[in-house]
């Protein structure tokens, strides 16, 4: 491999910023936070992010297309590239970044499989558990918040579902409105 294979794009890896940036503009929805009583803090948005970056790639992974697979690794690279500019941005020292980005890789990965585990299950009790345990750390406000986000969850998943593989590809991806879905619930 020559030095410049080093400057090439990577196939979807445009497309995996823009699912991302669309999956981040939909964690940042205020009604998740007004309403629901998500902590807005670097905590809470990142497990906000993390639903619905998890989301977008449980979709792509579910896709027969190989391209599915190969996206949703872009999408996973374009967070974690994001996750280091933002660490550095915010002061955090150089030595210290690759440690923070190993940090937030786990939570992401521990956060995505028990969401896909929970989503997959027949049990409608898993998922808000889940939802309670990390982004209210297991203390969700009082109410049914955990179970309102895991509504929200369940029909971001179903419209992701019938999304194509053809549109996602060319980084389109429509999120559901997080306002609609909690004034409907």
């Amino acid at each position: 491999m020559g030095i410049l294979a080093m400057f090439r794009r990577r196939p979807h890896e445009r497309a995996g910023f823009e699912l991302y940036g669309a999956a981040v503009a939909a964690a940042r929805s205020p009604a998740l936070f007004a309403e629901l009583g998500v902590p807005d803090t670097a905590e809470g948005r990142f497990d906000l992010v993390t639903v619905h970056v998890g989301l977008v790639i449980r979709r792509l992974r579910a896709d027969g297309d190989a391209r599915g697979a190969a996206l949703a690794q872009a999408v996973f690279d374009a967070m974690f590239a994001d996750m280091d500019q933002n660490l550095r941005e915010m002061g955090v020292s150089d030595l210290a970044v690759g440690k923070r980005v190993r940090w937030l890789w786990e939570g992401f990965h521990g956060r995505a499989l028990a969401y896909e585990q929970a989503l997959d299950s027949e049990d409608p009790a898993v998922l808000p558990e889940a939802l309670a345990r990390n982004v209210w750390r297991g203390e969700p406000p009082p109410g049914d918040a955990a179970a309102r986000l895991a509504g929200v969850a369940r029909a971001q998943a179903e419209h992701l579902g019938g999304q194509g593989i053809d549109s996602l590809v060319t980084g389109h991806v429509a999120f559901l409105s997080a306002e609609d879905l909690l004034r409907d619930a």
